[in-house]
């Protein structure tokens, strides 16, 4: 068979039905065999950061392989980003360069380039992929795929990226079956030893952990991305509901348990809900599951992050126990498998005092707000969003104040999807994300973006159009950086260079309507709502234009670095502060 059909063969067999990409002359032989499989999908993208997106976007709502292809030079190194945000955010996906001829890609000779677009992408991003290779040898070709393919899902899931030069991929006659596998060899036997030690938790550690969570009195979960890597969200409930230990969740882990969770107490960290805070700040006990425990959660006084807790860690990777802060019972292993452990022990609480205090605390600092009964626009634009939004809904969130807000002020409904770009925190990740999401589940995506990062892939708007998809683009527009505007406040004096200072916002209205897709404005709450209600009642492709102040935008609470987890702003009187700490709770 040719060789470039035996590449589409390969991921139609691992379950693939989408490539998200775009065409050039060394990828021409993939784009072809793609198109003539009758079980892949080519998805064309407008330009190679979207089509890297897109795939981030389809593996995350799928839990799949997101698989996207480029041609070489100017293709690969357009792909840097997404495969960023992939490898730090632990995304399945594998990123493959249509690749100059094998001849010309001689590092031997010590010459910047031989052939023309001839960059080695795949030393560039060597540090930012689980695996990357250039197939040098067309032998190599079945034993490399397979073992690039494998490392997207085994373990701490992440991207690959495997270049495949051009005159091999056009090659007929190839017999993959003559061809050393990876899954028989040695190499792919000691991977697998190790994978199975990961994931082996010590039945010790189980009944420590047990041990732990029943002496507790004011127990926690935390709840981070890592519990939806391993698909572990029924473990997960089958335990709260035992349980019902109150859970707070990193960004990452927004849409694992759902809002209706009566023990849901939100976000945590310095953008998190204060209800949220103040659980954390209370406890004496953190179970964190799947989570990295990082600055964002903790702010920079780690010292005084849950100071009075134990705190149990369970990751898939050894390198993220105890990194950043001190961990009582450190567990290295799958999530899914501690939690289907832990739920075949006795857990005996007696929590009430506790679970009344965190109840108390949602109904006194609530984070949603009363139409026109505040200057909170922007948490009312979320909570609009939300209100009207429907079940298995996918939200793509884009990079910047409306993401916290998001974090914050979304309730999210049963079978819906809360889709954030994390560790690396791009923006103009959430429209091709959501084209990817939205493809690979045949549910409805919805946008959230600032005017600054729909700005950086608008032209994937072109996608929307030409294949009608159930988008829905809500465009937060002040006209400015306001995260970075905010810095600039506080640090340099309000110099709004690039962010106020030189910087514009187009009509999204008059782009919409140039691509051909139905769009709004709207400069108030009660004009807004109405457009919100009426377009989220059909599946229409629709952009949405709030003009708002950059005041409207502003996150509150906030919490400033160095201050304890508790005392955000607007800072509480300092007695009603102490009202709300365990040293007032009935059981101490």
């Amino acid at each position: 068979m040719k060789v470039s059909d035996y590449i589409i063969e390969f991921l139609v067999e691992n379950n693939v039905d989408k490539i998200f990409g775009y065409i050039g002359g060394n990828n021409a032989h993939l784009f072809d065999s793609i198109d003539k499989h009758e079980a892949m999908e080519i998805v064309n993208a407008r330009h190679e950061q979207g089509s890297g997106f897109a795939a981030e976007g389809y593996a995350r709502a799928t839990g799949k392989t997101g698989v996207a292809t480029v041609t070489s030079g100017p293709g690969g190194t357009n792909l840097v980003t997404p495969i960023a945000s992939c490898f730090l955010d632990s995304v399945p996906s594998m990123f493959i360069v249509g690749d100059i001829n094998s001849s010309e890609r001689d590092k031997s000779k010590g010459m910047r380039q031989i052939g023309f677009q001839d960059i080695d992408i795949s030393s560039i991003v060597k540090p930012i992929t689980k695996y990357t290779v250039f197939i040098d040898n067309i032998r190599n070709l079945r034993y490399e795929l397979e073992k690039a393919y494998y490392f997207t899902q085994e373990g701490r899931k992440g991207p690959v990226l495997i270049c495949v030069p051009v005159n091999f991929q056009y090659q007929e006659n190839y017999e993959p079956n003559k061809e050393r596998s990876f899954y028989e060899s040695d190499e792919y036997k000691v991977l697998q030893v190790k994978e199975q030690v990961k994931k082996q938790i010590n039945d010790k550690d189980i009944k420590t952990a047990a041990t732990l969570i029943n002496e507790s009195k004011r127990p926690v979960i935390l709840v981070g991305h890592g519990v939806s890597l391993a698909d572990a969200e029924q473990e997960l409930m089958q335990f709260l509901q035992k349980s019902n230990i109150p859970i707070v969740h990193s960004l990452m882990g927004k849409d694992i348990v759902k809002s209706d969770y009566k023990y849901n107490l939100g976000f945590i960290g310095r953008w998190g809900n204060r209800y949220g805070n103040l659980t954390l700040a209370n406890t004496d006990l953190i179970i964190a599951l799947g989570s990295r425990i990082d600055t964002l959660q903790t702010g920079r006084n780690t010292k005084e992050f849950a100071k009075n807790a134990k705190v149990i860690q369970v990751d898939i990777d050894e390198h993220e126990l105890g990194a950043r802060i001190p961990i009582d019972l450190p567990i290295l292993g799958d999530v899914k498998v501690f939690l289907k452990k832990l739920n075949t022990i006795d857990i005996s609480l007696n929590i009430e005092p506790w679970l009344l205090k965190v109840l108390s605390y949602k109904v006194r600092y609530p984070h949603q707000y009363e139409i026109n009964k505040t200057d909170k626009m922007g948490n009312q634009i979320i909570s609009l969003i939300s209100k009207y939004s429907k079940e298995n809904d996918i939200f793509t969130v884009d990079v910047g104040e409306h993401q916290m807000l998001s974090a914050q002020a979304l309730d999210v409904k049963q079978g819906q999807r809360v889709l954030f770009t994390g560790g690396l925190g791009s923006m103009g990740f959430a429209l091709p994300s959501a084209i990817g999401a939205t493809i690979g589940t045949g549910h409805r995506a919805i946008v959230i973006a600032g005017d600054g990062g729909i700005q950086m892939n608008s032209q994937e708007f072109e996608v929307v159009y030409s294949r009608n998809l159930p988008i829905k683009v809500f465009i937060l527009n002040n006209a400015s950086l306001y995260m970075v505007s905010t810095m600039q406040d506080e640090f340099l004096d309000r110099n709004y260079v690039g962010t106020k200072k030189d910087y514009s916002a187009p009509d999204f209205k008059a782009i919409g309507e140039a691509y051909g897709i139905k769009s709004y404005q709207a400069s108030n709450i009660n004009e807004l709502e109405s457009i919100i209600k009426k377009c989220m009642q059909n599946d229409e492709c629709e952009i949405i234009d709030i003009q708002i102040a950059s005041e409207a935008m502003v996150v509150t609470p906030l919490l400033d670095y160095n201050r304890p987890f508790e005392d955000m702003k607007p800072y509480l009187d300092r007695e009603e502060l102490e009202e709300q700490m365990v040293g007032r709770l009935k059981t101490e």
